[in-house]
């Protein structure tokens, strides 16, 4: 699975290329600072030691079933999850840049959805097309007007951050609906803590363990019931679900029943759980299922996983949804261009972290744009996720892009598009050396009675020379990302 054996030397010849590096500054393998440590550790074990390393990571990943699902295979083939053991580094000062535009862009994003489910206003005011709201596919004009906890809809939330050549951190995308990975988050930093606990150590690196008890808190601050203790159940579509693992690992990490749409029901506009000790009323719901398979009744009548009337329950507020219905507006690839706009419209403020140029298929000028640039562009279906409906034109073929021009033609709504941005370079141990490999970064935010940014996140790591796709659906791989802590804080809670 690591899919590398140790070397003598540990940097050799390692390029940076035209790439801004996260380790190296230049092809001299000068350092940045905060790299010298891992650098100087990996670098004094010797070849016995590593493979040694290397095969106490594999055991431990398997050991815990730490899987995903990969459908491009033709196959639905669910394979262990590849990890590279060469920890993402990032200073304390950086990161609190980054928590900060996530807390921002968090904010903005639900202050959005509250106005566009109530008084419509950033409509009215034409900062947001009216017509690009209408025509989502994830809008729910049937969910106008209810009230909601703290006024929250996006109360998960995972951003994609890109660095491009320049170093400058970019919003690639918000993943507001069923944000997946932070299961592989939190298994990394196990697996790193007992495989290199004397590095782990040394840097004081700041604690993700904290993600389950944070999350349950935030699920239980949200509970319509006034109660000490409410009731919060894990929905899942089951085990043939590519998220499945995570789905089971973070319902045992919270102490929460995982259920299926079969072990519920509604009764007088309140939902039950099925167990051994009679029915029991259910407060909340983690949902790792799409608003259209929630109820049969009220959604997508064919489908088998949800439940029927959650929607009269949802909407009278005995239940919570979490996310909440309605979410994926805000989750469009086509919203996310006007997120900037929303942060000046409703935080009279600027965005600290910007986002990544983008063109809308329906707007006439782009549209024109994104059709005769399609070998030079990534377009990207508007409503798609781990890296399907996407094409990156440089590295597609003649008939690929025709493909997707005319996919486009057809469905302008559709699809917008983005420059190539040269995503930042990570040294990844691969064919018996070091090598650059690009990656991005998904930080978690929670949302509840107030918001949290777990410090770290997945980093995701393209593993295939040369690619710019890191999703693990793609042949992706992950790293464990350590934000080192302040070194004004006297916090030694890491090393316990």
């Amino acid at each position: 699975m690591l899919h590398c054996r140790w070397v003598d030397k540990l940097v050799t010849d390692y390029k940076t290329g035209k790439f801004f590096d996260e380790a190296f500054i230049n092809d001299e393998c000068e350092l940045r600072p905060f790299y010298k440590e891992a650098v100087k550790f990996f670098d004094k074990l010797k070849n016995p030691e590593m493979e040694a390393s290397l095969r106490s990571l594999e055991r431990n990943f398997l050991m815990q079933g730490i899987t995903f699902t990969v459908y491009s295979d033709g196959q639905g083939t669910e394979r262990i999850f590849p990890f590279d053991p060469f920890p993402r580094i990032i200073p304390a000062d950086e990161w609190e840049v980054i928590e900060k535009g996530l807390l921002q862009r968090v904010s903005a994003l639900n202050l959005f959805l509250k106005d566009i489910y109530s008084k419509r206003q950033i409509l009215k005011d034409g900062v947001v097309p009216e017509s690009l709201v209408k025509s989502s596919k994830h809008n729910r004009a049937e969910c106008s007007g209810l009230e909601l906890p703290y006024d929250v809809y996006m109360h998960i939330c995972g951003t994609d951050l890109i660095r491009d050549d320049e170093g400058t951190y970019r919003v690639l995308e918000d993943n507001g609906r069923c944000p997946s990975g932070v299961s592989y988050m939190l298994e990394n930093r196990v697996a790193m803590k007992r495989t290199f606990p004397e590095l782990y150590r040394k840097l004081k690196v700041e604690p993700v363990r904290t993600y389950p008890a944070e999350l349950l808190k935030m699920l239980k601050s949200v509970s319509p019931r006034q109660q000490d203790d409410p009731v919060c159940v894990l929905l899942t579509p089951g085990q043939y679900n590519s998220a499945y693992f995570e789905h089971t690992f973070l319902a045992r990490q919270m102490g929460i029943e995982i259920v299926e749409g079969r072990d519920l029901f509604v009764d007088n506009d309140r939902v039950y759980m099925h167990t051994t000790m009679g029915p029991v009323q259910v407060d909340v719901i983690y949902r790792r299922i799409d608003d259209d398979f929630l109820d049969p009744n009220f959604f997508n009548r064919e489908s088998m996983l949800g439940v029927p009337d959650l929607m009269k329950a949802y909407r009278e507020g005995n239940v919570s949804l979490v996310n909440a219905v309605g979410t994926g507006v805000a989750d469009d690839k086509a919203t996310y261009s006007y997120v900037p706009a929303m942060i000046k419209y409703y935080l009279d403020e600027e965005p600290i972290l910007p986002n990544v140029h983008t063109y809308l298929g329906s707007d006439e000028s782009d549209l024109k744009y994104m059709l005769e640039n399609v070998e030079s562009l990534v377009i990207k279906a508007v409503d798609e996720a781990g890296g399907y409906g996407m094409l990156i034109g440089p590295s597609a073929s003649k008939k690929e892009c025709e493909e997707f021009r005319a996919k486009v033609k057809s469905s302008p709504r559709g699809y917008v598009a983005q420059p190539v941005i040269s995503l930042s370079t990570h040294p990844t141990f691969c064919d018996n050396r070091l090598e650059g490999r690009h990656i991005d970064l998904r930080p978690f935010v929670l949302t509840g009675e107030k918001s949290v940014v777990i410090p770290g996140g997945l980093t995701r790591v393209a593993l295939k020379k040369g690619s710019l796709v890191v999703n693990s659906s793609q042949g992706g791989g992950s790293k464990d990302t350590w934000v080192l802590r302040d070194p004004s804080s006297s916090n030694d809670s890491n090393n316990k």
